[in-house]
C-alpha cells in the first residue's frame, strides 16, 4: 500500500525545519571549506568519514570511523532514561566487591555514573564498607529482586513468601487449618450411682463395641449398636464394684471388688466364670494383655493372674508403697506400667519381680498411664492436684522426654490409635476434656461439660469417640480423632442422635 504524506504532516515538517535550520546558520554548507570551519570532528575523523544525504525529508548518517575504505549505517536507537529504571531494585549495590590495589576510585565512580546513570551512584552499598565497588566485577546479588519499599504492599509480595534463607516449601504452602473438634457430645447417658473417686476405674469400652459401667454394686452393660442396656451382676449388699477390664478380644469382662476378689465374666451369656482371691482389700485397677490379667489394690501388691492355670495368681509384683490406681501392658506385652498413690511410676519387664524402672519424677498420685501405639517404648502419665503435669518416658533409658504443666489434675489419658494425638482428663479445678498434639503438645480441643472431676474415660474400638464418667453421674460420647482412612470426624446417626437416657 502506497501512501501520500502531505506538507502537513508534522514529522515532514520537524524534519525540514531542522534541515532549513541548519542550512541557514551554515550557507555554505555543501562546500568541503565551510564544513571543515563549521564542524567540530572527534579527533583521527576525516571530513570523508561522514556525509549527510537526504532522502524524501529525512538524513541518514554514515560513517566510518575504523577504515576508510568500509562503511556501516547506523540507525536511530532508543537510549532509555537510567535514573527511572529503579535498578537498585535488584541489588546490583548490595556487596562492594574489592577495589584493586592501585585503583583509581575516581575513574571507578565516574564509570559507574557513566554506565548506570547519576541516579544510581546515590545508593550507599548495603555493607556500608566505605569501599567502591568495581563495576567490572559482577554482584553476588545480581538479579536477584529486592522488595521496593515505597510501592503499596501487595499480600503476593516476595517480602511475604521470601526469607532470609531463600524460598522454601513450608513458606510456600499455606498453612493447614486445625482440625474441628465439636465441642459439645453427641450423646449423654445417665449413670446413677458413678462414684466420685479418683482411685477407682469403673469404665471400659470393648472391642465389640460393648460398655461396661460399674455403678453400686452392679455392673451394666450398654450396647454401642442397638443402645440396649443390660445388667451382668450385682455384687450384694456386702461388695462393691471397684474396676472394670475387658479382654482384648472383648468377650470376657474382669471385676475387680470391694473385698479384693477378681470375677471374670463372659460378657455374650451373662454367666461368671470364675472367681480369684489375692488381695486383701479392694481391687481398684485391671489390666490385660494376650493372656495375663494384673491387678492392682489397695494393698500396694500387683497380683498377675492366668485362666489357664488353677492358681488364682501366678506372681506377685512388689514395689509400691501406698494403693496401686494406675496398670497398663505395653502394645508388645511384654512392659507393665504402675502408678500408685506413692507418687511412683513403676516399669516392670517379664524377667524379673523387681521394677525395672522405679520413675520418682511425679509429685503426686500417678493414676492416668498410656502407651504410645505408634513408638516403641513410649510411654506417657500423669499426675494428681499437686502434680498437674503430663510426663513422657522412653523406658529404653528411662529418661524423661518431656513434661507439660496441665494446670489441674490428671485423671485419665489415653492415645489415639489413629492419629499420634492424646486425650487427657482433667479433675481439679477446671473438670476439661483436652486433645493434644503429639509431640509438640500443641492444644488441638478443650471440652467442658462435666460439672466434676472427669474420672473415667474410654474409647470406642475404632478409635474415633471417647466416653468420660464424672461424679455428676453421667456418661458424655465426644467425637474427638478422626477415622484411620478419611482423616475426618465420625458422622452422628439416629442413633447416636443427641439425647439423654439412663444405663439403667
Amino acid at each position: 500500500m502506497i501512501s501520500s504524506y502531505s506538507s502537513s504532516d508534522p514529522t515532514i515538517q520537524i524534519f525540514q525545519g531542522t534541515k532549513n535550520q541548519i542550512i541557514q546558520e551554515n550557507p555554505a554548507m555543501d562546500s568541503p571549506q565551510t564544513r571543515k570551519a563549521g564542524l567540530n570532528l572527534p579527533t583521527g575523523m576525516s571530513e570523508t568519514s561522514l556525509r549527510l544525504e537526504s532522502f524524501s525529508g529525512s538524513f541518514r548518517a554514515i560513517s566510518n570511523l575504523s577504515s576508510p575504505s568500509k562503511s556501516s549505517t547506523c540507525s536511530d536507537r532508543f537510549i532509555p532514561c537510567r535514573s527511572s529504571s529503579r535498578l537498585h531494585t535488584f541489588g546490583l549495590n548490595d556487596k562492594a566487591s574489592p577495589v584493586k590495589e592501585g585503583g583509581n576510585e575516581a575513574y571507578a565512580r565516574l564509570l559507574k555514573s557513566e554506565l548506570f546513570g547519576s541516579d544510581f551512584g546515590s545508593f550507599s552499598p548495603a555493607g556500608g564498607g566505605g569501599g567502591v565497588p568495581s563495576p567490572l566485577s559482577p554482584s553476588k546479588n545480581m538479579l536477584r529482586f529486592k522488595t521496593d519499599h515505597s510501592a503499596p504492599n501487595s499480600p503476593y509480595s516476595p517480602s511475604i513468601l521470601r526469607n532470609d534463607s531463600g524460598f522454601s516449601n513450608e513458606s510456600l504452602t499455606p498453612p493447614k487449618p486445625p482440625r474441628k473438634v465439636p465441642k459439645t457430645p453427641h450423646k449423654v447417658l445417665d449413670a446413677p450411682s458413678l462414684q466420685d473417686d479418683f482411685y477407682l476405674n469403673l469404665v471400659d469400652w470393648s472391642s465389640q463395641n460393648v460398655l461396661a459401667v460399674g455403678l453400686g454394686t452392679c455392673v451394666y452393660l450398654w450396647s454401642a449398636s442397638n443402645s440396649k442396656v443390660t445388667k451382668l451382676c450385682d455384687l450384694g449388699p456386702n461388695d462393691g464394684v471397684c474396676s472394670v477390664q475387658w479382654t482384648k478380644e472383648g468377650s470376657y469382662l474382669s471385676i475387680g471388688t470391694n473385698l479384693g476378689r477378681v470375677q471374670v465374666w463372659d460378657g455374650t451369656q451373662c454367666k461368671r466364670v470364675r472367681t480369684m482371691g489375692g488381695h486383701q482389700t479392694r481391687t481398684g485397677v485391671l489390666a490385660w494383655n494376650s493372656r495375663i490379667l494384673a491387678s492392682g489394690s489397695r494393698d500396694r501388691n500387683i497380683l498377675q493372674h492366668d485362666l489357664r492355670v488353677s492358681n488364682d495368681c501366678i506372681s506377685k509384683l512388689v514395689g509400691h508403697k501406698s494403693e496401686v490406681c494406675g496398670l497398663k501392658w505395653s502394645n508388645d506385652d511384654r512392659e507393665l506400667a504402675s502408678g500408685g498413690n506413692d507418687n511412683q511410676l513403676l516399669v516392670w519387664n517379664q524377667h524379673s519381680q523387681q521394677p525395672a524402672l522405679r520413675l520418682t519424677e511425679h509429685t503426686a498420685a500417678v493414676k492416668a498411664i498410656a502407651w504410645s501405639p505408634h513408638q516403641s517404648g513410649l510411654l506417657v502419665s500423669g499426675g494428681g492436684t499437686a502434680d498437674r503435669c503430663i510426663r513422657f518416658w522412653n523406658t529404653t533409658n528411662g529418661h524423661q522426654l518431656n513434661s507439660i504443666d496441665t494446670g489441674s489434675q490428671v485423671c485419665n489419658l489415653a492415645w489415639s490409635k489413629n492419629v499420634n494425638e492424646i486425650v487427657s482428663t482433667h479433675g481439679y479445678s477446671q473438670n476439661q476434656i483436652m486433645v493434644w498434639k503429639y509431640p509438640s503438645m500443641g492444644k488441638v480441643a478443650t471440652l467442658t461439660g462435666h460439672s466434676m472431676r472427669v474420672l473415667y474415660l474410654a474409647m470406642s474400638p475404632d478409635g474415633q469417640t471417647i466416653v468420660t464418667g464424672a461424679g455428676d453421674e453421667t456418661l458424655r460420647f465426644w467425637n474427638v480423632f478422626p477415622s484411620v482412612k478419611t482423616h475426618t470426624p465420625v458422622k452422628d446417626t439416629g442413633l447416636w442422635s443427641l439425647g439423654r437416657t439412663q444405663i439403667r
